[in-house]
């Protein structure tokens, strides 16, 4: 565990940042600047070195001076604090001012690809789109949002990325008085579709433009030149949310508040607050404290997307065409083809989870055989899955397989129809295997190991778990000698049924 002494100067000789914030040169109607509130004693419990150093930082001086940086008590030369505005729609109503309540974007850099990347505080104080919240954040979700974002770039899932998390020395108050963190996040942009609500909202048609002009230029600059490049950013979003929820589904995960304000147009997952990931398999499973009627449930998660997509087109309506009927016949088009995009993207990651590589007429039916047998026998998604591959290689694990479900015998019908479709397939049963570990991990931030470790931490000051869940997390597919605990499902005294957004 990382520590560093705190320092509350706020521009102190500090770990340079090369800093270039194109967000920050947009209109003044974009965001409200605002400086991050000092803390009384940050210390730096974790920071991600490889992340910094992709980053193009000064990883060392990083280390040295995180806490003060991380935690908003010295601001480096360069950075231009600011709260974005955005609006959005919450579990379906729409809301006209959200923007940035708790969390202060310092500024962009450049990373060693080229791309343009946002560093945030999260949990750094009340800015003006607070409202009555404290802007600040507790030590629990800092560190599940710190877990579950890392998880998801190791399992190969666009998301922001985790940069810090640093202890306030401060309490916040929420059902209990709780230990007060800060949270720093990375991310491709942090503009949501709601961005584009909230000046659409005001009738505000330059701002839309201008909002669209930048993420054209920022994120898809191969759409400029095209006929209707606002039309193209539409499809092009779309095509992305597609691509994301289908793998959020592939590994069981439920993200829990896919409200507007929470879909990122870079396509990115963002905002991990109450999400989970199945246990046993339950396409209506739901785990957030505050999504009451199933709206977000992990089968669900494909119609929200299309429900965003749609709300976005909605302000883009103006720039696709003068004829205002024209207009919506071409967002409708896109909307409408969102649904075919998704179901590739599902069906190919599927099939890939059963290790078929060619395309059958009866592939779909296999799939979603195995799935309503998942569901029957109460059968855990991950392990189910991981002991597939398994049994691809040869027959003596199959019973561990089987044994996935609460009836071994009912699954032996799928079983006997999916080895007469492998028969049809090219590769060896080692090479099957190989590629079926590759997409189906070993190893997902478990509910009740990712509450383990926030327990430890918010209890007892104890933050081992934490460190060792990362470490498992880091390399999901790998079998880990040592680990295997990881790997298994929770007992019934550990089983998590709710999680929270932690605001």
């Amino acid at each position: 565990m990382d520590h560093s002494q705190p320092k509350s100067e706020r521009t102190a000789a500090i770990a340079p940042i090369p800093f270039d914030n194109s967000y920050a040169r947009l209109p003044e109607r974009f965001f409200a600047r605002v400086h991050p509130t000092p803390v009384v004693e940050p210390w730096l419990i974790k920071f991600n070195r490889p992340l910094a150093e992709e980053l193009g930082l000064d990883a060392d001086a990083l280390e040295r001076d995180g806490a003060a940086i991380f935690s908003g008590n010295s601001v480096p030369e360069g950075a231009e604090p600011l709260g974005m505005a955005y609006a959005g729609h919450q579990f379906g109503q729409f809301v006209p001012l959200l923007g940035d309540g708790r969390a202060i974007l310092l500024g962009e850099v450049i990373d060693k690809n080229g791309v343009r990347r946002d560093i945030q505080l999260k949990g750094a104080g009340k800015t003006p789109y607070s409202r009555r919240g404290d802007g600040r954040a507790a030590l629990g979700p800092v560190l599940r949002e710190y877990i579950v974002s890392e998880a998801m770039h190791a399992l190969g899932i666009p998301a922001t990325r985790a940069l810090a998390a640093v202890v306030t020395g401060e309490p916040v108050y929420r059902e209990r008085v709780l230990p007060g963190a800060i949270f720093t996040r990375v991310a491709a942009s942090h503009i949501r579709v709601g961005t584009f609500q909230f000046f659409a909202a005001r009738g505000d048609a330059e701002g839309v433009r201008t909002l669209a002009d930048y993420v054209i230029d920022r994120h898809y600059p191969e759409i400029k030149g095209q006929e209707r490049p606002y039309l193209a950013l539409l499809e092009t979003v779309a095509e992305r949310q597609a691509s994301l929820i289908a793998r959020w589904l592939h590994i069981g995960f439920i993200h829990g508040v896919m409200n507007t304000d929470n879909c990122a147009v870079s396509g990115e997952t963002v905002d991990f607050g109450p999400c989970a990931f199945l246990d046993a398999y339950d396409p209506a499973k739901v785990f957030s404290s505050i999504d009451q009627g199933g709206r977000y449930a992990y089968a669900s998660q494909p119609a929200i997307g299309q429900w965003n997509l749609a709300r976005l087109a909605e302000t883009l309506l103006p720039l696709f065409d003068p004829d205002a009927s024209e207009a919506v016949n071409l967002a409708n088009d896109v909307i409408a083809g969102y649904g075919p995009r998704f179901q590739t993207h599902w069906l190919t990651g599927m099939k890939a989870k059963i290790g078929l590589t060619q395309d059958e007429d009866g592939d779909l039916d296999l799939v979603q055989g195995l799935l309503s047998l998942m569901k029957e026998g109460q059968a855990d998604f991950t392990l189910t899955f991981r002991r597939l591959a398994d049994a691809a290689e040869s027959e003596a694990p199959q019973e561990a397989f089987t044994m996935s479900f609460s009836d071994p015998a009912a699954v032996t019908p799928w079983l006997a129809d999916w080895r007469a479709r492998l028969a049809r397939e090219a590769q060896t049963s080692q090479q099957r295997a190989q590629a079926m570990r590759l997409v189906n991990p070993a190893y997902i931030p478990r509910n009740h190991r990712i509450e383990q470790a926030i327990r430890a931490a918010e209890d007892e000051g104890d933050f081992s778990l934490f460190e060792a869940l990362l470490k498992v997390l880091a390399k999901p597919y790998e079998d880990q000698q040592g680990f295997s605990a990881y790997a298994a499902p929770p007992t019934p005294s550990e089983e998590v049924v709710r999680t929270f957004c932690g605001t």
